[in-house]
């Protein structure tokens, strides 16, 4: 199979790069610069320059490759309406290609705020209340009902040891404050997967298509935030604390309201429908390994 990859080049993308490309699959990357260009090529895929709001690029890697995973997106929280915008319409264009045709389109989704209160599952739709700007799932779950072999794959953070998804970020924010911070209680649960299982997970869903999935790339169902800040205060060696939900605007910024997320997730039905195993390392264990410099 011949399979167009938005975000090759990423983290998550780079490893579904090398995990279809040893599967036997080809791979069709687009580039939006010459440095993404290089790394695309020298993983042993092809590329196609272009970007997502090149609407033509987009349509020509769908309409060349038998499948597409969409995976680009651009985390700046200081554009983040204009990202989840740009993200809309790439869906939307390259749906519109496939419509009619035998090839699936895998989109990824977050899982935060989707089930408030309680264990994500695979059933769980977005709720119809839920005001989060990014729509991946529901757009790629719309083209569904045009003809468009199209499923979501719901990450969780995704790790190794040099990137943990959004812990990522409170690594940094620890590095540049001297402080590693959770809030209130910090019982609160994320759940996590190793990079090279999600990567397994999108090779699996893409080989066995079905309208309308939706998959959990989740290995660990909810490990505490206080955990999670108590690793990095020892894997960095700085002090540890407890911030209220005051503190925590001024020490985590436009991040605070994701620290205080409390999204727990199953992947029981995920696991039993396509056979996939998590077996990669934990999340703790990979931010036990993160340099001090």
């Amino acid at each position: 199979m011949k399979v167009f990859i938005t975000g090759a080049n990423g983290f998550v993308g780079s490893a579904v790069v090398s995990e279809l490309l040893s599967a036997g699959h080809e791979v069709l990357g687009l580039a939006r610069s010459e440095e993404a260009a290089r790394a695309i090529q020298a993983a042993g895929a092809e590329v196609l320059r272009g970007s997502l709001d090149n609407h033509e690029s987009l349509r020509i890697g769908s309409e060349k490759a038998d499948g597409v995973i969409h995976l680009a997106f651009n985390p700046d929280f200081a554009a983040f309406q204009a990202s989840c915008a740009l993200d809309k319409s790439a869906i939307e264009t390259i749906g519109a290609s496939l419509v009619g045709t035998s090839k699936p389109l895998l989109v990824p989704n977050g899982i935060g705020g989707l089930a408030p209160g309680r264990i994500l599952t695979e059933d769980d739709n977005v709720p119809t209340t839920y005001s989060f700007p990014r729509v991946s799932e529901q757009t790629a779950l719309h083209l569904v009902s045009q003809g468009v072999i199209a499923s979501v794959i719901r990450l969780s953070q995704i790790h190794n040891v040099r990137r943990q998804g959004l812990v990522s970020t409170l690594i940094d924010i620890a590095r540049t404050t001297g402080l590693s911070a959770y809030i209130n209680d910090g019982n609160n649960l994320w759940p996590a997967a190793h990079v090279s299982d999600v990567a397994r997970l999108f090779r699996i869903a893409l080989e066995m298509p079905e309208a309308g999935a939706k998959y959990h790339a989740v290995a660990e169902e909810g490990i505490e935030m206080r955990a999670i800040a108590t690793t990095i205060s020892r894997s960095l060696g700085i002090p540890i604390k407890s911030l209220n939900t005051e503190e925590a605007q001024d020490h985590f910024g436009p991040l605070a309201p994701f620290v205080a997320m409390d999204m727990p997730a199953s992947s029981d039905e995920t696991i039993k429908r396509t056979g996939w195993h998590p077996t990669g390392p934990g999340l703790l264990a990979d931010l036990e390994k993160i340099s001090r410099s």
